[in-house]
């Protein structure tokens, strides 16, 4: 006798549909799970016999074998318990095969047969629309994430006596509903709600800051900041998540499913439409940062900061290998992670925001107060920002502490979140626009090569940016950076092409020094 079902195996964000077989045949009671299954999955056969049996039907007293094809992928995870448990009702003849056809199930289940929540339910939801499948089987407290996903027929369980009384046509039991996962419940890794109230007029000063932060969020542009403590570094990274745009759908989906994987999406909002903001503590592991796991590879910071920003405070203090690891996903938007029995991909296109002081004390610079660093102190602690890192910065400010009468000539003085916001929409649907035939939304996303073929900036203006090249004040790297700024800055001035103006405000924000022009006019208040 035997019985088959499906399921779904996801590796990062991609699924891939699995076939779930059950065969009775003669011999010692015995239940064995074949089909490259780790130590999780092949806990399932304990956790599927006590479900059938306290829901009312036996288990087989015959040697049992499952058999999870394709047996070259990896399996993991404990979302294939519900498939497990259909393909042996099935086998028995207590489910119809005809009912199964074209139905994927998952979940995790509970000794008394409750259906418990599962994470990754999105991407999975997708691969099994994608393989062609009619309907998906997912716990009750999941349908909301599964039903993201328009193109399959979402049925939500509560239980494993639930489920097979819809196969068979006979009365659903009225089972409790289960509760959701327990990490889930209050937490707020997009920190929405705590930013939510923050506003730009709150920076008293710092101008020239305040319109980098503009400037990084009108074009997607990674940021760096320097000063003493106390100058409002901190204040200015968590007031601009505030200034970007809503996600589109199609991004929502995307940013929905890597925190779906992580375990960390809300159930009672699972789609995700605003831009996440990550502020991991510089004590955090590289695995926390980077991702990974000793039996599933879950995502890291980086990658639930995905189409977001990550905030990385006093980021000098972090790990070496977490700082350098930011290498490959600031070029290519997305992080691998090897380990001996996986690999597993995630998108990780964030803009990063960096916070640093000038010296280990933090005093250098600092109004009324001495550093007592010595030079080598200093340079060290400024190396620790490797070159390769500082290159991938697009923005470069450095912060002094404003004096008292121009903290209190300027309190309150400017444009405010919410116009600004609105300087930030216009220039992102000017590049909307423009990059309407490309894979590229924002102008950070566009390669060098590309920009300068096909959206070149006038003579004058590119003429500057070669004096520079030549005089070594800029790598090629940084010279396309330049030219990623200079179109950010036409499009919050609204011009049509870079101007020279527009070449020269992107050169003081590469290098840090004063801004002017009327790229000014844009944090300024009318």
């Amino acid at each position: 006798m035997s019985g088959a079902t499906h399921s779904v195996t996801l590796d990062g964000l991609a699924g891939r549909s699995i076939e779930v077989e059950a065969d009775i045949s003669g011999g010692l009671p015995r239940t064995v799970i074949v089909g490259l299954a780790d130590v999780m999955v092949s806990e399932a056969r304990d956790r599927c016999r006590s479900a059938i049996t306290n829901s009312g039907r036996t288990w087989p007293d015959q040697r049992v074998t499952i058999n999870l094809a394709p047996s070259t992928l990896p399996k993991s995870g404990s979302h294939y318990d519900l498939a497990i448990a259909m393909a042996v009702l099935a086998a028995q003849d207590v489910v119809p095969s005809s009912s199964l056809r074209g139905a994927v199930f998952l979940g995790e289940l509970a000794l008394d047969g409750r259906l418990r929540a599962i994470r990754g339910v999105l991407p999975a939801t997708l691969a099994a629309a994608e393989a062609g499948f009619d309907r998906v089987f997912v716990p009750e407290v999941n349908v909301a994430e599964a039903e993201l996903v328009g193109s399959i027929s979402v049925v939500g369980v509560r239980s494993l006596r639930q489920t097979v009384a819809l196969l068979t046509g006979t009365e659903e039991p009225d089972d409790p509903p289960v509760p959701p996962l327990d990490d889930v419940n209050g937490a707020s890794w997009t920190a929405a709600d705590r930013l939510a109230d923050l506003d730009l007029l709150d920076v008293a000063g710092q101008e020239d800051a305040r319109l980098a932060v503009v400037m990084a969020a009108a074009g997607g542009h990674h940021l760096l900041m320097t000063g003493p403590p106390g100058v409002g570094k901190t204040m200015l990274a968590q007031r601009l998540p505030a200034l970007l745009p809503d996600l589109s759908h199609e991004q929502s989906l995307e940013v929905s499913a890597v925190h779906s994987v992580a375990g960390v999406l809300p159930s009672d909002a699972p789609l995700l439409r605003r831009p996440p903001f990550l502020d991991p503590h510089h004590t955090a592991s590289a695995v926390s940062i980077v991702g990974g796991g000793s039996r599933v590879i879950k995502p890291g910071a980086l990658s639930l900061a995905h189409r977001g920003v990550l905030f990385m405070d006093e980021a000098p203090e972090f790990a070496s290998n977490v700082i350098e690891a930011l290498r490959q996903p600031l070029e290519s938007g997305r992080i691998v992670v090897s380990r001996a029995a996986q690999t597993a991909a995630y998108p990780a296109r964030f803009q990063l925001v960096l916070a640093a002081n000038p010296c280990p004390c933090g005093l250098d610079g600092a109004a009324g107060e001495q550093c007592r660093c010595s030079p080598l102190m200093r340079r060290r602690y400024v190396d620790r920002l490797s070159g390769p890192i500082r290159d991938r910065i697009d923005i470069h400010r450095v912060l002094t502490a404003p004096a008292r009468p121009e903290l209190a000539a300027a309190l309150g003085t400017g444009r405010g979140t919410a116009e600004l916001r609105e300087a930030v929409d216009v220039a992102r649907q000017r590049q909307a626009v423009r990059l309407a035939d490309s894979p590229w939304t924002v102008n950070a996303d566009v390669p060098g090569a590309d920009l300068r073929r096909r959206w070149p900036v006038l003579p004058a203006g590119r003429d500057l940016i070669d004096g520079q090249l030549r005089g070594h004040a800029l790598n090629p790297r940084s010279a396309d950076r330049v030219l990623r700024l200079a179109w950010t800055a036409a499009d919050l001035n609204g011009h049509h092409v870079p101007t020279v103006e527009d070449v020269e405000s992107a050169l003081a924000l590469r290098r840090g020094t004063a801004l002017g022009g009327s790229v000014r006019d844009v944090v300024q208040a009318s």
